[in-house]
């Protein structure tokens, strides 16, 4: 259960002053960005978050499709590094920004960022770090150790930004400086062997961010390991343990450790410089929210990161006084919709859903707030075959007007799952594809490597399950797979016959895959 909070004072931190606040909405072909700014601040950034984007597909020659509107990563910027920390919840010390990814809506919650030219802040740095953790998932569905994908994250994070549009990659990691040379030391034995970790870690604040920082770079740049990194990623694919997969592709740990050591004392370290004409973008468009919208997004942030039961309760109190200022404003009443769904009250937000469809039928948000209270409604009727099909309606609604959202693919499966029914293949292939869509989504895909197992196709599942197994932020999903996993290597034929066993003791609470960046 995330930490409670006091709704006036969370309030007061996500909201930059007493006075009105001028919102901004900037849209761009990978991102979403709401932030109390300018516009030449917000529209900078964004044109910033853009240009790291095509960095990131041109240094690692890996080129993602562009998502649709829904499944970009929207960022909410606040007030500062306390309401980020009071947004995340419990186990908040550390926390600069986090990162949450699921279909159809993943999200970013940093404090305020200075989007200017030169080395990027900590809080631009932060959510660097969380997109490169995102565009590596999207790009790669194999799973990164992880030292590996923090190390990474915190090599592309660390950038500075040109006039002319160009930038550099790479650079120095300063902001983990301080934790290099004074946390609790990390050894490189301890990142390229998880178990010697385990045994050694605290459980303490440690060098871990900064010493996996330091092995990419190193790998990156020093021409003596050149195809090293290359070589170890693919002894992993191939099977290797992460133990024998580094001494195979690095040698002696200890001779590793000695060079990094010396590498940390360095006068100076390269990076990449990429010039402008390499970094092409398309155009932001830029919007001012109305009014109404603008005096829900508080009560909005908080939604999408995830309320418990008291919390839904004191959003829902907040979003009804604004929609009785703003009865009219699609936005606030899809919100609404959604605050009425977090407290169980279905028909209400089906009512809350459909005024703001009525109003503007573009509202993506209340298409899925109604889907999810008729699904919810659904499983109580009597008639189930009628619900669900009237269920299925707001999704279906959806896809034709955004074609690659995951969500309707997703609801299309359980339409059928939930009556107790067998998937047709459209519907099996329609999850297959929203995986596709939204390979960063864990729950998704524990849903698909289930689905494939049962109906015999055991090769694909284990593809399906291994980037959960091993992801570092998997939480208890991540043991359940890997249970699945070895069930499977030693009995190639399991259909699932006793998969609700395995299942059951994932317990999951709900932020498998939650990323938060430290400072």
């Amino acid at each position: 259960m995330r930490a409670k909070f006091i709704a006036g004072l969370m309030a007061i931190a996500l909201w930059p002053s007493a006075a009105r606040a001028d919102w901004l909405q900037a849209s761009s072909e990978h991102f979403v960005i709401y932030a109390d700014d300018s516009e030449r601040d917000v529209s900078r950034f964004s044109d910033q978050l853009e240009r790291y984007h095509a960095a990131l597909a041109l240094v690692l020659r890996r080129k993602t499709a562009t998502p649709s509107p829904s499944n970009r990563v929207t960022v909410y910027v606040v007030r500062n590094q306390r309401a980020v920390r009071q947004l995340y919840g419990e186990g908040n010390r550390y926390v600069g920004g986090f990162y949450i990814p699921r279909a159809g809506g993943s999200l970013a919650i940093v404090p305020k960022v200075d989007a200017g030219n030169g080395v990027a802040d900590f809080s631009m740095v932060t959510l660097l770090h969380e997109y490169a953790h995102h565009f590596l998932i999207s790009a790669n569905s194999m799973a990164m150790p992880r030292w590996l994908s923090e190390g990474a994250a915190e090599f592309f994070a660390s950038v500075s930004f040109d006039k002319d549009g160009g930038m550099m990659i790479g650079r120095p990691a300063q902001h983990r400086a301080a934790e290099l040379f004074y946390a609790p030391d990390v050894k490189v034995a301890d990142l390229l062997d998880p178990a010697e970790y385990e045994k050694r870690s605290s459980g303490s604040y440690d060098a871990f961010y900064g010493k996996s920082w330091l092995l990419y770079h190193y790998l990156t740049f020093e021409k003596a390991r050149s195809g090293q990194l290359d070589r170890y990623l693919e002894l992993l694919r191939d099977g290797s343990s992460m133990r024998d997969a580094g001494l195979q592709a690095f040698g002696d740990f200890d001779a590793l450790e000695k060079e990094l050591d010396h590498y940390l004392n360095s006068r100076r370290m390269q990076a990449l410089k990429l010039p402008p004409d390499l970094l092409k973008i398309g155009a932001v468009q830029l919007r001012h929210l109305s009014d109404g919208e603008a005096a829900i997004m508080p009560l909005r942030i908080r939604s999408r990161r995830g309320v418990d039961a008291e919390e839904a309760k004191e959003v829902l109190d907040e979003a009804r006084e604004v929609a009785a200022r703003y009865p009219n404003d699609p936005a606030v009443l899809a919100e609404l919709a959604e605050a009425e769904y977090d407290v169980g009250d279905d028909q209400e937000a089906v009512t809350a859903a459909d005024r703001a469809l009525a109003v503007d039928p573009s509202q993506v948000n209340a298409y899925v707030q109604k889907g999810y209270a008729l699904f919810r409604l659904a499983a109580e009727a009597d008639d189930k075959p009628a619900a669900y099909r009237r269920a299925r309606a707001p999704f279906i609604a959806l896809n034709h007007r955004e074609n690659d959202h995951p969500l309707p693919l997703m609801y299309f499966y359980r339409s059928f799952v939930e009556q107790g029914e067998e998937p047709p293949d459209l519907a099996v292939a329609g999850l297959i594809r929203a995986s596709e869509l939204a390979p960063f989504d864990l729950g998704l895909r524990m849903t698909l490597a289930t689905t494939l197992i049962r109906l015999d196709r055991q090769d694909e599942a284990k593809i399906a399950l291994r980037p959960i197994a091993y992801n570092p932020h998997g939480g208890s999903l991540a043991g359940v797979a890997r249970l699945m996993l070895e069930r499977l290597e030693s009995d190639p034929a399991w259909n699932g016959a006793d998969m609700d066993t395995l299942l059951a003791a994932a317990q999951p609470g709900g932020d498998e895959g939650e990323e938060p960046s430290s400072p």
